[in-house]
């Protein structure tokens, strides 16, 4: 069994953050411990929301909590995500830290929620956090496409420019790691008006892959792709057998959910376990 430890945000309603990561990596069989780095009611693009950030006391103390009864041990994987502020990402960074102390075996997935569309929505000085602290520890990253700009510093117009962005950042990521970066949700020079793409840099071939695109109104896609292609990575130490997988596994999410606010990862999860369309990356 993979065993996961993951830090991102949980919402009382809806599928975004951890909320559409906890389900789905279980359904898998996967074993999760989660902390959460805020509480809130809903995902704030409902245009309002309750809720607060997870103080930097919190997570040491719940993550020593963790420590004290095992659960740091014989891990397989820590992922974060939605950070909240700074702070609360410096705490993270120390507790993954930690866990690695317990599990030195265990991989570290940054999901960079940092913004999308051209905007950041993101609270000062979590983009610095995550550039400065978060990638010199990370194993691999999943940006998106404002994400893969926004820490590369460059510009993503093309697959030559996404992939050279793809590099400089896998080239800060942790010496000895996999240095894995994912960018998804592409929408490139060379992408058809009826599709998006996902670019995989691996350090040793990078892979180009492509889905239909779907009229969607559900957040959470971002956070579903990050924990399905670590878990596949953690299963099958093949980058590009993974982002098959993941592939497959997310656009039967999508397509269930089609207009719906939430992404359908209940109703979905017999197609999330196993999808009927498949997806094949190609080199690039």
């Amino acid at each position: 069994m993979i065993r996961f430890l993951l830090f991102n945000s949980w919402v009382a309603h809806g599928h975004v953050g951890a909320a559409a990561q906890v389900f789905p990596l279980q359904r898998l069989g996967a074993a999760v411990s989660l902390v959460p780095t805020v509480r809130f009611s809903n995902h704030p693009g409902y245009g309002r929301f309750a809720g607060e950030i997870t103080t930097p006391a919190e997570i040491t103390a719940l993550t020593e909590g963790l420590d004290a009864i095992g659960a740091l041990d014989r891990l397989d994987g820590v992922l974060s995500g939605y950070l909240g502020s700074a702070e609360t990402g410096e705490a993270v960074l120390a507790a993954v830290a930690r866990a690695r102390t317990q599990s030195p075996q265990a991989l570290y997935a940054c999901d960079p929620v940092i913004g999308d569309h051209g905007r950041v929505y993101v609270r000062p000085g979590i983009a610095e956090c995550i550039s400065a602290a978060a990638l010199p520890m990370a194993d691999l990253i999943t940006p998106n496409g404002f994400e893969l700009a926004l820490l590369s510093g460059m510009a993503v117009p093309d697959i030559a420019a996404a992939k050279a962005a793809a590099g400089l950042i896998s080239a800060k990521l942790r010496p000895g790691g996999p240095r894995l970066v994912l960018a998804t949700g592409l929408v490139l020079a060379e992408t058809p008006r009826d599709a998006i793409d996902c670019l995989l840099v691996t350090g040793g071939g990078d892979f180009r892959l492509r889905t239909p695109k779907l009229a969607l109104a559900a957040s959470g896609a971002g956070d579903l792709a990050a924990a399905l292609f670590f878990l596949e990575f953690l299963r099958a130490a093949e980058a590009a057998t993974a982002l098959a997988t993941m592939a497959a596994r997310l656009f039967a999410v999508l397509l269930a959910t089609g207009q719906a606010r939430e992404l359908a990862i209940v109703a979905a999860q017999d197609e999330l376990a196993l999808p009927t369309l498949r997806f094949t990356p190609e080199p690039c």
